[in-house]
């Protein structure tokens, strides 16, 4: 496959996907979603810290149980599978994890020392409240791969911000540092795509 194919299969992949909002219960095989997880797991971040969680939700009286806090949006409950986006505020522990993790993996530890300490910096500042909200920035670069990683293995996804976070919380007993943020359900549409609408191109690239 040349470059130029790559380049055109991506293209479509983007225009055609669509956030579809009716699934038809279909069952994605385990195959495909582990695809799924690979392609969002090599997701960009800041830094690479990864600040984020991912609550993977097949079961259906579970996902029939978050309904009610989801706006009771068919997606939830028609769909294959349910992948909470939640924002791990613990920045500091997961900097002293990959810190373990590029030693392990062969780097030196006097080698990466002024890396790990410039992350360590960037996050001493920083209140519970710009944690939450970079860490969450961070989240949805992976969701960005999730959208995208669902059409090019051959079904639908829908992201979704309509839902209550602090009773999925609850609900899911996360701890208080992963922080639901964003939704995202995959399965089969039973709807037909329509012609995307976009603002036009040169509104909003603005060259200076």
């Amino acid at each position: 496959m040349t470059s130029s194919e790559i380049h055109m299969n991506f293209e479509q992949i983007v225009k055609e996907r669509f956030a579809t909002k009716s699934f038809d219960g279909k069952e994605i095989s385990e195959e495909k979603i582990k695809k799924l997880f690979e392609i969002i797991h090599n997701a960009p971040s800041s830094f690479n810290i990864q600040p984020w969680k991912i609550i993977v939700i097949k079961d259906k009286a579970l996902r029939e149980k978050l309904a009610p806090v989801s706006w009771n949006q068919p997606q939830i409950t028609s769909s294959s599978h349910l992948l909470v986006f939640c924002a791990d505020t613990n920045i500091k522990e997961n900097i002293e994890r990959l810190e373990k993790l590029m030693i392990k993996n062969g780097a030196q530890a006097d080698q990466i020392k002024g890396y790990i300490q410039m992350m360590r910096d960037f996050e001493k500042p920083m209140t519970p409240e710009q944690k939450l909200s970079w860490a969450q920035r961070q989240t949805y670069i992976a969701l960005g791969n999730a959208v995208n990683g669902a059409k090019y293995l051959g079904f639908d996804s829908c992201p979704m911000e309509g839902f209550n976070p602090q009773e999925y919380a609850k609900i899911l007993n996360l701890p208080a540092n992963i922080v639901p943020s964003a939704l995202v359900t995959l399965g089969y549409t039973t709807e037909k795509p329509r012609p995307k609408v976009r603002f036009p191109v040169e509104e909003v690239f603005m060259e200076k």
